[in-house]
């Protein structure tokens, strides 16, 4: 059984601790009032010409975050070739180009790598570090507790811009922007008021009527194959989540640019920070990055928009002593299923390490229907049920932005629960298929959210499912679940070794 392959991150990315935190709702604080048109520019590398933000006084926002690992050290004089790795893959690594990193390595074949292939390293680019300006507070990156009674239809249709008027049909249904916008949100838990932000940085969308043309097929970026806002946004939520989570479990301290250089991350950033400097990164060189991230950069814009974003504050997203709820394995008990995917990406390449997979042992390989059910591994509130996707909030608010949330992907639309109905722990919310995303086998993608933050698989608050302690193995879809003295690992194949059954 072949395990889905809609979410992961390069195996290059190391998984790690995670927190996330409690906190209240932000309900009937108002908008800023505000007229500011924002220019922008036609250049595929340049930022908005300068602009005045709102005057406000700087307030001393979230204080130096403790990441989960303290310090990186100097690149390694020599690395041994991974599975899955690719030479630019070990360039964003270590913070070096791909130009550098072929020089110093002329006799090398990108197209040929082999496992345990040794490739020098050269010293990174820059040594000199990027600036440590906080541009959103962490839960301005997700969308968690603030972002729940934000309007996201209103806001768009006050603007007036060519946001307003776009629709797109994207999965078979007709969707308006603003509609695109709130789905990528949901999908990929992306805060929309920093989407919006960033739409408007880099093409003007929300408040211009008319983009040029280039800009109206490539809101963000030029990617062959990647235009109209549905991949536009979903591009960028991603590298937003790749910044944010690679932060949060201690990854890289470098940003490569789009002219192949790179820069050390400056120091004291926060994770929503390192989120937007990571996307920026992909879009501009260096100078026009520091503009881009600096105050007069997608700060400005967001603060024109929204305010000073760190009034939206909701800190800590989790508290330091939170707890899993019980959860229970995901399958009708004395059903046979096996263990086919190890802690791997939430949703998409970017996200958190914080998905595992189950496949059913009803069906042949490959794409068929399923009798067997997926049942619920808590008691909740079904919050959204649609595109193969269920969500299951614990706390009983009725929002998947706060508190504990079951992900569960790939639910068959026929007999899938619909959205508002409670469920008990083990009651039945529909077959396993390969609906939703990118999936080559009938199976069940899990994860958790917390606060609408990914919580990875594999770190301090491993997931624990049926008294089975996740954990990987340093590599996507590697993984084991353990629990007392028994032990599986994750295979994409149906065996005795990772059979399970409740």
């Amino acid at each position: 059984m072949t395990g889905h392959r809609l979410a992961g991150r390069a195996a290059t990315l190391v998984t790690g601790l995670l927190l996330a935190g409690l906190a209240c709702s932000r309900a009937g604080v108002p908008l800023p009032i505000r007229n500011l048109p924002l220019p922008f520019a036609d250049s595929v590398q340049a930022g908005p010409t300068a602009f005045q933000p709102l005057a406000s006084a700087r307030r001393t926002p979230t204080p130096d975050p403790i990441r989960a690992s303290l310090s990186h050290p100097a690149p390694p004089a020599s690395y041994s070739v991974q599975p899955g790795d690719t030479l630019g893959a070990i360039a964003v690594r270590f913070g070096v180009s791909l130009a550098a990193l072929q020089a110093r390595n002329p006799t090398l074949d990108p197209a040929r790598l082999e496992i345990g292939q040794h490739v020098e390293i050269p010293m990174p680019d820059s040594e000199q570090p990027g600036p440590s300006f906080k541009i959103v507070p962490d839960s301005e990156m997700v969308f968690g507790p603030g972002a729940m009674d934000f309007d996201i239809h209103g806001f768009v249709e006050s603007e007036g811009g060519y946001l307003a008027a776009y629709d797109q049909n994207v999965d078979g249904r007709e969707r308006s922007g603003a509609g695109i916008v709130e789905l990528v949100s949901q999908r990929y838990s992306v805060n929309p008021r920093l989407l919006l932000a960033v739409l408007e940085y880099t093409g003007g969308w929300v408040t211009d009527r008319s983009p040029s043309a280039f800009r109206q097929g490539f809101p963000i970026v030029y990617l062959s194959g990647r235009d109209g806002l549905y991949r536009q946004l979903t591009w960028a939520a991603n590298e937003l989540n790749r910044g944010f989570y690679s932060w949060r479990a201690g990854g890289s301290d470098y940003w490569t640019f789009s002219d192949g250089s790179a820069v050390r991350a400056g120091p004291g950033i926060n994770a929503g920070t390192a989120a937007v400097q990571q996307l920026m990164a992909q879009l501009y060189s260096r100078g026009e990055w520091e503009r881009a991230v600096g105050e007069q950069g997608l700060s400005a814009t967001y603060e024109a928009f929204f305010g000073y974003p760190f009034d939206w504050a909701f800190e800590p997203l989790v508290p330091s002593d939170l707890t899993q709820p019980e959860l229970r394995l995901p399958f009708e008990n004395g059903h046979t299923w096996y263990f086919t995917g190890g802690p791997h990406g939430a949703w998409d390449t970017g996200s958190a390490w914080g998905a595992l997979d189950f496949a059913p042992g009803s069906v042949p390989l490959g794409c068929s229907s399923s009798s067997d059910w997926v049942v619920a591994a808590a008691p909740g509130l079904i919050v959204r049920s649609d595109e193969g996707a269920v969500v299951q909030d614990l706390d009983g608010d009725g929002h998947e932005q706060t508190g504990w949330v079951v992900f569960y992907m790939h639910i068959a639309s026929d007999n899938r629960v619909p959205f508002g109905k409670y469920l008990q722990a083990g009651d039945r919310l529909g077959h396993p298929s390969c609906e939703g995303g990118v999936s080559t086998g009938t199976h069940l993608h899990i994860a958790r959210k917390f606060n609408g933050e990914w919580i990875t698989a594999d770190g301090a608050l491993p997931f624990t499912i049926g008294g089975w302690i996740s954990a990987g193995m340093g590599r996507e879809y590697d993984g084991t679940l353990s629990r007392g003295s028994s032990r599986m690992e994750a295979c994409e194949c149906r065996a005795s070794s990772n059979a399970i059954t409740p």
